[in-house]
């Protein structure tokens, strides 16, 4: 099991699922920005991944298969996981922020499966992908301190139950391609950026 963490893409995806771990640390330690900053990084890794999966010369197909897995896993974790987790902190625990957080982990576990069942049919994904639900949560983060403290859990909350009907709604969602790998690069880095200064106090 462990040499197929020696393929690239493979020990990619790997470093992803780390960072998310990393991010939901630092999130129940009581430090939900840089844990979030570590998600954004999660999310690169999962759109890197791909890339050199494809460039990866003589990659045996049981190597391919095992990363299709471990992807869905790693995604489970930092656009799932993470989200619903983050959600909890946030709201204190409360009953409703749990029940939201669960309803977001479970579409997302499904979302993932089917997608590893049927694919990708015709180029588009059947549902809103799991990975969205990092970016809105970064957005949300970065307006946080213009929301009133009380308001920001009910914002977070409905986005979260708004993410788990979209990823198991029939819909058709294009791949990420071309410059948007760009826009999603810099998003990502600007916003760990930002996220990580607010808390530490840079």
């Amino acid at each position: 099991m462990i040499k197929q963490l020696l393929d690239p893409a493979n020990m990619i995806t790997a470093s992803g699922l780390c960072l998310a771990t990393v991010g939901i640390a630092l999130t129940v330690a009581g430090f939900p920005e840089v844990g979030l900053a570590a998600a954004l990084w999660a999310l690169l890794a999962d759109h890197l991944d791909g890339v050199i999966a494809k460039r990866t010369r003589g990659r045996a197909p049981e190597t391919g298969e095992i990363g299709k897995n471990l992807d869905s896993l790693a995604d489970l974790v930092s656009a799932g996981i993470f989200p619903a987790l983050a959600l909890m902190v946030v709201a204190k625990m409360s009953a409703i922020a749990v029940a939201c957080g669960a309803l977001l982990v479970i579409a997302s576990a499904l979302r993932l499966s089917y997608f590893n069942v049927f694919g990708s049919p015709g180029g588009r994904f059947i549902g809103v992908p799991t990975t969205y639900a990092v970016p809105v949560t970064a957005v949300l983060f970065l307006v946080r301190p213009e929301l009133p403290p009380s308001l920001f859990p009910i914002l977070f909350g409905g986005a979260i139950v708004i993410l788990a009907i979209l990823h198991v709604a029939p819909l058709r969602i294009p791949k990420t391609s071309g410059r948007m790998y760009f826009v999603v690069t810099a998003f990502c880095v600007l916003a760990s950026l930002v996220l990580v200064a607010r808390d530490t106090g840079l």
